[in-house]
């Protein structure tokens, strides 16, 4: 082979070399690895969200939020502030009901039956109804406007210690007048016909209703509610044993605290009247247990 061709030779073998030491050692070192991340990405879980929408619905109102008037467990009263979202909803019942005079909203409030009722109404849950039912004045509401009742459940809905709405609102149909009295004379007859009796131990007194008593309750609140200018007689009752004075006290004092449970049931304490008979009206026998048992009472008519 000839020196040229030689020459030759070596300048491809030299430019080859060069090339492969190039690409293997040169570019190895200017090229940068992608960093691998190890780091975590962090997992975000949805917070679940609890509520008891605020509901108004009747015949010309339709408001709903899923904020709540709330109360703490154990505890009758209305947390404070309320959520604008139900202030509106407030505002718009206002509204509505100042348009419909004659409307009737009753307000049922719940308690749980794991709670502690402190108040002096018959359960926690009438103890809510009374609350909302007061704070709806508070904003200008008429109270005459509204009913209250309560029930006593296993369970609602909570967030932590916090009762979420535990009440409802039904809108009643609106009543149209009688053209005639004939309703209202026959309702009357009918509670003074079958009047309520509430009966006593010795010196006890007891708010504990039977089913029927509670029935007639609700027919004297009917009654006052529509007949403006009526009133109730309580009149209190005691067997003979001991003292006719201090009998005729007794019977008062029965009188008063019937006239004070009707109070809390919706009706005006000023439009009830109390007396005492003590012992001189007996429906039994005084020589008897069950005679003086029935002796002590308290019989409530419409005036």
């Amino acid at each position: 082979m000839s020196k040229k061709a030689l020459y030759l030779l070596g300048i491809v073998i030299t430019i080859i070399l060069g090339t492969f030491l190039y690409v293997n050692f040169c570019c190895n070192c200017t090229m940068k690895t992608p960093a691998v991340d190890t780091e975590k990405v962090p997992v975000v879980v949805a917070e679940e969200h609890i509520f008891v929408p605020f509901i108004l619905n009747g015949s010309g109102i339709d408001y709903h939020t899923n904020d709540n008037i709330k109360f703490l467990k154990n505890s009758f009263a209305v947390v404070q502030p309320v959520s604008d979202s139900v202030s509106i909803g407030i505002e718009n019942l206002k509204t509505f009901l100042i348009a419909n005079p004659k409307q009737k909203v009753t307000i049922t409030g719940y308690a749980t039956s794991d709670e502690k009722n402190t108040t002096t109404f018959e359960n926690l849950g009438l103890a809510r109804a009374n609350d909302i039912k007061k704070y709806f004045i508070s904003k200008g509401l008429s109270g005459d406007q509204f009913n209250t009742k309560g029930e006593v459940i296993d369970k609602w809905k909570t967030d932590l210690d916090t009762l979420l709405g535990p009440a409802e609102y039904k809108f009643e149909a609106l009543e149209v007048t009688p053209t005639s009295t004939d309703e209202w004379v026959i309702l009357k007859e009918k509670i003074n016909g079958d009047p309520l009796v509430l009966h006593f131990n010795t010196n006890k007194s007891s708010d504990k209703l039977t089913d029927v008593e509670k029935q007639k309750v609700a027919d004297l609140v009917k009654y006052m509610e529509h007949v403006k200018d009526a009133l109730i007689l309580a009149v209190g009752h005691s067997d003979n044993v001991g003292n006719r004075d201090a009998n005729v006290v007794l019977g008062q004092k029965r009188a008063d605290f019937s006239k004070k449970y009707l109070s809390k049931n919706g009706i005006d304490g000023s439009r009830i009247t109390t007396e005492s008979k003590g012992p001189d009206e007996p429906v039994g026998e005084n020589t008897t247990a069950e005679g003086k048992a029935n002796n002590r009472r308290t019989v409530i008519t419409i005036k």
